[in-house]
C-alpha cells in the first residue's frame, strides 16, 4: 500500500526565512521517502536588526507577518497536514523574540518556537545522513546560518560530539575584526580538540552559501568539492565588488555579501580538522524539522 503524507517546515533564520514543503512517502517494505516539493525562501535579514541594535525592528516584523500569512495560504494551496516553524539565532537574541512570536500567533495562527543552538545541531543532524556517514570515515558536519553554525562530528557511523557557535554569516559582517578573530579562535580550538584522533576526516556542509558554490562549481550530485577549489573559488570571489558578484555571477542582493565569511568559515573547518574535501548533499534545518515531525521528535 502506497501513503502519501505533506508536511511543512518554516525555518525563520538570520539571513532569511523560508518555507520547505515535503512530500512523504510510505510504502510497504520500503524505507520512508523524503521528497521536496516546495521551496520559498524570502531574504527578511533579521540578523542585520537583531546582532546591531538587538532587537527586530518594526519593519521586518512587518515583512514576517507578511510572510507567515503568504506561508499559510502556501501550505493551504499544498494540502499540508502537519507543519512546524521554528526561528533561530536572531531572534533567539532578539530583545523583543518571544513578544513577536506572541503578536504572529495573535495575527496569523502561525506558531513559532525559537529554539536554542543544541536543538538546532539536534535537528540538523537529524537528516539522512546514512548514505555518506556509513563505514569507517569520519565526518565534521557544519551547517553555516546567518547567526550561527553548528558542528557535529560523526565518527563509526554515530554523532560524537556536537557544538553551536555565535559564528553565523551576517553576524561576522556586523562584528567588528577583533571580536570576529576571537570567535574563530575559540571554534579552531574546538575543532582541533575533537578531530585530533580521526583520520581520513571529510566535511559535509549544509546551508544556502555550500549549496550554491556547488551548484557553482559544476559538479555532479554526491561528488564532493576539495579544498584547493573551494580555496581558489573563495580567492576568486574576494577580488569582486559586492556589485561584480551580482551583476557578473548573479548571486541574489542578500547572497553575495554573506557568501565571502561563509566559504571562509567552510574553509577553516577544512584547514582545522585536515579535512581535504567537503559534501555538499543539499539538507538543512528545514529538511530535519520535516523528518523531527514524522518520526514525533519535536
Amino acid at each position: 500500500m502506497l501513503e502519501i503524507k505533506k508536511y511543512g517546515a518554516i525555518d525563520i533564520g538570520s539571513n532569511a526565512i523560508r518555507l520547505l514543503v515535503s512530500n512523504i512517502i510510505i510504502k510497504d517494505g520500503k524505507d520512508t521517502q523524503f521528497k521536496k516539493s516546495s521551496l520559498v525562501r524570502v531574504p527578511i535579514r533579521l540578523g542585520a536588526d537583531a546582532f546591531v541594535k538587538g532587537k527586530i525592528s518594526d519593519q521586518n516584523i512587518t515583512r514576517m507577518i507578511d510572510a507567515m500569512e503568504a506561508f499559510k495560504l502556501l501550505m493551504k494551496v499544498h494540502n499540508v497536514e502537519k507543519y512546524k516553524a521554528c526561528a533561530t539565532s536572531a531572534m533567539r537574541e532578539a530583545q523583543n523574540g518571544t513578544n513577536i512570536v506572541a503578536q504572529i500567533l495573535k495575527e496569523t495562527g502561525v506558531q513559532i518556537d525559537i529554539i536554542g543552538g543544541k536543538e538546532e545541531a539536534a535537528i540538523i543532524s537529524s537528516t539522512d545522513l546514512s548514505q555518506l556517514i556509513s563505514g569507517d570515515s569520519s565526518y565534521l558536519y557544519v551547517d553555516v546560518g546567518g547567526g550561527s553554525t553548528e558542528f557535529t562530528i560523526f565518527s563509526g557511523g554515530e554523532i560524537t560530539v556536537s557544538k553551536s557557535f555565535k559564528m553565523g554569516t551576517v553576524r561576522l559582517l556586523n562584528n567588528k575584526k577583533s571580536v570576529n578573530k576571537a570567535i574563530f579562535a575559540d571554534v579552531e580550538k574546538w575543532i582541533k580538540k575533537n578531530t585530533k584522533d580521526l583520520k581520513n576526516i571529510s566535511l559535509i556542509g549544509s546551508g544556502g552559501n555550500i549549496n550554491k558554490l556547488f551548484k557553482m562549481s559544476g559538479r555532479t550530485e554526491g561528488k564532493p568539492i576539495s579544498f584547493i577549489y573551494l580555496n581558489a573559488q573563495y580567492q576568486f570571489l574576494k577580488k569582486m565588488s559586492y556589485q561584480e558578484r551580482v551583476s557578473e555571477l548573479s548571486l541574489n542582493p542578500d547572497r553575495a555579501d554573506v557568501i565571502i565569511p561563509a566559504t571562509k568559515i567552510y574553509l577553516s573547518a577544512m584547514k582545522w580538522s585536515g579535512a581535504s574535501k567537503i559534501y555538499v548533499p543539499k539538507i538543512g534545518l528545514s529538511d530535519g524539522i520535516i523528518k523531527s515531525l514524522y518520526y514525533n521528535k519535536i
